[in-house]
C-alpha cells in the first residue's frame, strides 16, 4: 500500500516527515524529528572487490605509529602518574598506586577461562555491498574493501580506492538511502515527500557543504533541506541560549562559543584527536602491564570494538579509586571459543582519559593538525561570492568618499580626507580575502598538540567582548561520545579554574554534561530535531527547485551560519 503523505505541506512542518542526519567519523545518527532517539549505526560501507582489485580497508581505530622508541610517551605517562600521586582522595588521604610491574606479574599468571565452545558464525553476504553494523560480522576472508566516508570529522579523501570526492558522495548516498529504506521503510521514490536536516561541523569546508546539498536535494531527491552546525544544534538540544561547546567525538574534538544560535567564527577550533585515540592510548597502557589477551590486534575490526568497550567500561577519573582493581571481560568472536579473561588494572584507567589534558600522549597516533574556520576565498559557481561582495563594498566606499565641489572649498576637507583614508584602510583590510587582522590563530608551541583545557581557554579568549567571555565561563557544555568518563568534568573544571584570567576569577564556572539526562552523543542530533520543528525555521528550508536554479548562492542567503 502506498503511504499517504500530507498534501503539499503548507506552512506547518510535520516532524514525522523530517529526517535528521548527523554523520560522524565512526557512527551515523539518523532518524525522524519525531523520534525519541536516533538509529545509531557504524558509518561505513564494504564493497566487494573486483577480481584482481586492490585490497583496501580504512582503519576502525586511528593508526598507531611505530613505538620502538616510546621514551617521550613514557615521560608523558609518568608526568600524569606523578600528578595523580600528588592528588588527594575525597576524605583527604593521599592517593597511592600499585606499581605496574606488580600488576603485570598478576596478568602474566592469569589464564583465560573457556565458557563456550563457539562464538557463532560469520554472516555470509551474497550482495556486493554491506552497510553499517553488518560489516563487523563479515568474514575477513570474504573479498570486501571497507570504507569510512568521514575521517577526523571531515571527508576521508585519500589516494587509495574510493578515496575521491565523487566516491565519498556515492558511498554516503548508498549508506543513507539503505538505512532509510531498511530501518524506516521509506522508499527512495518517497524522499521527495520528506525534508532533510544535515548536522555539519562547526569548522566546515564550503566545497564539501556544496556537495552535500547537491547529494540531498538532487541525487537523493529530498523535497527540501537545511544545514545546521553541530555546536548550534547542541545548544538547542540542551535548552541553552549560549554556551562554550566542547564536542569530543571518536576522531576529533571541537570547541567553539555559541550565542543565540550563532557560532562565533573566531572561537572555532577542531583538534585531530578523540575517543578513538584515547582507546589506542589505553591499549598501549594495557600492553605495558601484560594485557592477557595476547592475540589482540588494533587492525582487527572486532578487537577494536572490544578495546572501545574496555575503555568505556574500565576508564574513569575517580581519584578515590586507588591501587589495582580486578576486572573481567568476555572475548566472543565468530568461529572461535568464547573466553572470559580476568585482568588487573591500576591508574592506567585514569591516565588514558587524562590524555585530553596531556596531549603529548596523542602523538601515539601520529602528528595532529589544528583546524580553524578559514575566510572564504570565493567560489567559481557563485558569481556573487565573497570576493565580489568585497569589491562592491570597496567601490561603494570609494565613490562615497569622492568630494563634491563644496567639499573641496571646505577648510576642514584635507583633515577629514586624511581621517577618511585611515578609516577606509581599516575597512578594506577587514574585507580582504586574507585573514582579517582581528582573527588570531590558536597558539600552539611548535611540534606540540593543543590540550582540551587550552582549547577551551583560547576559544573563550577569542570572544568579541568581556561580557560574552564571562557568560561562556559560566556555561561550558560537554557533548559527544568520546568523553564519557565518570569524574572527568570535575578535572576539566579544576584545570580551567587554575588558568582562568584574573578578571573572571570568582565567577561561577559551570560545566554541563548529559543535559536533560540525555546521552551526550545524541545532544546535537536532538537539537537539530527541535530546531527543524520551530516556526522560525520555516525560512531556513531550501527547496530542491531553488537549489537547481540558484545553486550555492542560496546557501549564502539562507544558511543559519555565516557563509
Amino acid at each position: 500500500m502506498t503511504p499517504v503523505f500530507a498534501e503539499a505541506l503548507p506552512e506547518q512542518v510535520h516532524s514525522k516527515s523530517i529526517i535528521v542526519i548527523h554523520p560522524g567519523s565512526l557512527n551515523l545518527r539518523i532518524g525522524r524529528a519525531s523520534d525519541l532517539n536516533p538509529v545509531t549505526v557504524l558509518h561505513a560501507i564494504a564493497r566487494r572487490r573486483l577480481p584482481g582489485g586492490t585490497p583496501f580497508s580504512d582503519d576502525f581505530l586511528p593508526q598507531r605509529i611505530d613505538l620502538n622508541q616510546p621514551h617521550e610517551f613514557d615521560e608523558a605517562r609518568l608526568a600524569v602518574s606523578h600528578t595523580l600521586q600528588s592528588c588527594l582522595q575525597s576524605d583527604g588521604r593521599r592517593r597511592y598506586a600499585t606499581p605496574p610491574q606488580q600488576i603485570a606479574a598478576f596478568n602474566r599468571r592469569t589464564e583465560p577461562e573457556q565458557i563456550a565452545v563457539d562464538g557463532g558464525e560469520w554472516v555470509k553476504h551474497e550482495g556486493d555491498v554491506v552497510i553499517g553494523n553488518d560489516i563487523l560480522r563479515l568474514d575477513p576472508d570474504e573479498k570486501y574493501n571497507v570504507h569510512f566516508p568521514y575521517k577526523r570529522g571531515e571527508f576521508n579523501i585519500h589516494s587509495g580506492p574510493n578515496g575521491s570526492m565523487t566516491a565519498i558522495i556515492a558511498d554516503l548516498q548508498t549508506i543513507w538511502t539503505h538505512i532509510l529504506e531498511t530501518n524506516f521503510q521509506i522508499a527512495q521514490k518517497d524522499f521527495k515527500f520528506h525534508k532533510a536536516v544535515l548536522v555539519i561541523p562547526d569548522v566546515y569546508n564550503r566545497v564539501h557543504l556544496r556537495e552535500l546539498m547537491y547529494l540531498l536535494l538532487i541525487k537523493m531527491g529530498f523535497g527540501s533541506c537545511f544545514l545546521v552546525q553541530d555546536h548550534v544544534a547542541a545548544t538547542f538540544g540542551s535548552g541553552l541560549s549560549y554556551a562554550c561547546v566542547v564536542d569530543v567525538g571518536d576522531q576529533k574534538t571541537s570547541v567553539s562559543c555559541v550565542e543565540d544560535g550563532i557560532c562565533h567564527p573566531n572561537t572555532r577550533v577542531r583538534l585531530e584527536y578523540g575517543g578513538g585515540d584515547i582507546t589506542q592510548i589505553f591499549y598501549w597502557l594495557l600492553q605495558k602491564c601484560a594485557f592477557p589477551y595476547k592475540d589482540c590486534r588494533d587492525n582487527n575490526k572486532l578487537d577494536t570494538m572490544l578495546l572501545r568497550k574496555l575503555k568505556e567500561d574500565f576508564c574513569h577519573v575517580n581519584l578515590d579509586i586507588c591501587g589495582s582493581q580486578e576486572k573481567s571481560f568476555i572475548l566472543k568472536q565468530p568461529e572461535k571459543p568464547v573466553f572470559q579473561f580476568t585482568i588487573q588494572v591500576g591508574d592506567e584507567c585514569i591516565v588514558a582519559p587524562l590524555s585530553l589534558f596531556s596531549p603529548e600522549l596523542f602523538g601515539i597516533t601520529g602528528a595532529k593538525v589544528t583546524h580553524t574556520q578559514k575566510v572564504s576565498s570565493g567560489d567559481p559557481e557563485d558569481p556573487h561570492d565573497e570576493i565580489y561582495l568585497r569589491d562592491i563594498r570597496r567601490k561603494g566606499m570609494k565613490e562615497s568618499m569622492e568630494p563634491s565641489a563644496s567639499d573641496l572649498l571646505s577648510e576642514n576637507y584635507l583633515e577629514n580626507q586624511q581621517s577618511n583614508v585611515n578609516d577606509d584602510d581599516i575597512v578594506v583590510d577587514a574585507m580582504d580575502p586574507v585573514a582579517p587582522s582581528n582573527v588570531r590563530e590558536f597558539v600552539i608551541n611548535p611540534g606540540q598538540i593543543l590540550g582540551l583545557d587550552q582549547a577551551v581557554l583560547q576559544s573563550i579568549d577569542r570572544c568579541p567582548n568581556e561580557e560574552l567571555k564571562r557568560k561562556m565561563y559560566a556555561c561550558i557544555l560537554v557533548v559527544g561520545g568520546g568523553m564519557k568518563f565518570a569524574g572527568i568534568t570535575t578535572w576539566l573544571q579544576n584545570r580551567i579554574s587554575l588558568q582562568i584570567p584574573y578578571l573572571y576569577r570568582g565567577e561561577q564556572l559551570d560545566i554541563i554534561i548529559n543535559p536533560r539526562d540525555m546521552d551526550s552523543s545524541m545532544v546535537a542530533w536532538k537539537g537539530a530535531c527541535i530546531m527543524s520543528c520551530l516556526e522560525t525555521a520555516h525560512e531556513l528550508w531550501i527547496q530542491a527547485s531553488e537549489w537547481e536554479k540558484y545553486g550555492v548562492r542560496v546557501l549564502r542567503e539562507r544558511a543559519p551560519f555565516t557563509w
